[in-house]
């Protein structure tokens, strides 16, 4: 249901806001799905708006005093698999990692999305920066109710802000913070909403020339809140502004074009202490941590994350599952080995329905030790906890028919992150015959939301909208 609900809190919005007759509007958010649904309704709206992120979590304190999170339980899990942690190991870190209200706190998919939607000018300065359990987030939602108000009064609209420009402002910084491969799907979608044309072409042209900068969670060490404590997001935007990677003349809920809201902001370089973020002439990738790939097995396009990676290629034997839990319980028995390729499938907008994340899976492979040395494929998501060399979003979709559902255990599978290539070793005329005897599998849902959602759902190289 995670990715459905993306779609369902943006048709609540409308329903309410357009039912009501609203004149403004202020929309907060705090986790993965809900803030891109709330920005995908305000401008289906197009009435002013102004959103506001709930906030980041603390980070909480670890067995040797170390920081943890959310995905330390996850991974904990996989270490207790291979024996290298007890129970009352895990125990420890379940009740320590989540020490308050926040959502999930490395650059994980909410975090991403808050910082997108900052610097696409949707949110206040800091909005994306600020926790959830500070003054600062109380004095920015004051200063949003005030704020609104003013663009109502100035007539300064979602469309207005969301624009192709913008968007390439949204998508830079995500790059530059190495946030979530789940941003291209709400990005997309957000742009379908704005009536902006936008295509994975466009996130591979930007990924060229953006720097990856910020060494935060999953790929390296810090959280948001480290963010916060050296000066927050908007130096961050100084510096990528100075570095001729941002258009600042991006109207934004200010009323202020994004170079005018950066005038009197410091570039995150003038704190001499810091080491969140590296130096653009030594960055931790000279170009975008995300990268898209096609192949044979991915025809309309795949997405893969390369933070923190110690290899970006492999070729290797396919262990292919039908599904999350088949693959995670093969994990369970210790059946995936180093060079193994695993390929999940079926869990794509339609298959599932609704493209579920394979953070279980991914999260018990890294605990186990695997996390350098094999690969993944899936048509479905990754959580923005998720690393090592995996790659999602495969199009199209086991379900529909994509290659992805045609190979087989046992056989060749290449991913290459740097040629931005994933292909199985087969000729097209093995895949084409394959492709005619194989058969539409009987929808999973039969009634209720899912059913519907996989009706009407597009695929994930198109942002798996609903229309």
């Amino acid at each position: 249901y995670s990715l459905v609900s993306r779609e369902v809190i943006a048709d609540s919005l409308e329903v309410v806001s357009a039912g009501m007759n609203h004149d403004g509007l202020i929309a907060v958010g705090g986790c993965d799905k809900n803030m891109p649904g709330c920005v995908m309704a305000m401008a289906r709206l197009n009435i002013p708006s102004i959103f506001i992120y709930g906030g980041s979590i603390l980070p909480g304190i670890g067995p040797a005093g170390e920081d943890i999170d959310i995905v330390s339980i996850f991974e904990a899990v996989g270490r207790n698999q291979a024996g290298t942690l007890d129970k009352k190991g895990v125990h420890k870190i379940e009740c320590e990692a989540c020490p308050g209200a926040g959502s999930c706190g490395g650059m994980y998919t909410a975090n991403t999305m808050s910082s997108a939607i900052e610097a696409m000018g949707l949110s206040l300065p800091y909005g994306a920066s600020n926790p959830a359990v500070s003054a600062a987030k109380e004095r920015e939602a004051f200063l949003a109710g005030k704020q609104v108000v003013q663009l109502v009064k100035d007539n300064i609209r979602p469309r207005d802000i969301i624009t192709r420009k913008s968007l390439e402002n949204a998508y830079t910084f995500v790059l530059s913070l190495g946030g979530s491969t789940n941003a291209l799907l709400h990005l997309m979608a957000i742009a379908k909403e704005a009536q902006v044309e936008w295509t994975l072409a466009d996130f591979d042209r930007i990924g060229a020339k953006v720097p990856h900068l910020a060494d935060l969670k999953p790929g390296g060490r810090y959280v948001m809140h480290d963010l916060h404590k050296v000066g927050g997001t908007p130096p961050v935007l100084k510096a990528l502004l100075d570095a001729g990677f941002l258009h600042g003349d991006c109207i934004t809920c200010t009323g202020k074009t994004l170079a005018e809201n950066l005038k009197d902001v410091d570039t995150i370089y003038k704190n001499p202490k810091q080491d969140v973020v590296r130096p653009l002439n030594n960055p931790l990738h000279a170009s975008g941590h995300i990268v898209v790939l096609h192949g044979n097995l991915a025809p309309d396009g795949a997405v893969a994350k390369i933070a923190g990676l110690k290899s970006s290629k492999i070729t290797g034997p396919a262990k292919v599952f039908d599904g999350e839990e088949a693959c995670f319980h093969a994990i369970q028995e210790r059946q995936i080995k180093a060079g193994d390729v695993v390929v999940i499938r079926g869990e794509g907008p339609v298959g599932g329905p609704g493209m579920r994340e394979m953070l279980s899976v991914t999260a018990a492979l890294v605990g186990q030790g695997l996390g350098d040395s094999i690969g993944l494929i899936t048509d479905g998501r990754f959580s923005g906890g998720t690393h090592g060399l995996v790659v999602g979003h495969v199009s199209p979709e086991a379900w529909v028919g994509g290659p992805i559902a045609l190979i087989n255990t046992g056989e060749t599978i290449t991913i290459d992150a740097e040629a931005k290539i994933v292909k199985v070793h087969l000729d097209d005329a093995e895949l084409q015959k394959r492709k005619a005897a194989w058969k539409t599998p009987a929808p999973r849902e039969k009634a209720g939301v899912l059913a519907k959602y996989a009706k009407c759902v597009k695929s994930a190289s198109e942002g798996a909208v609903t229309y």
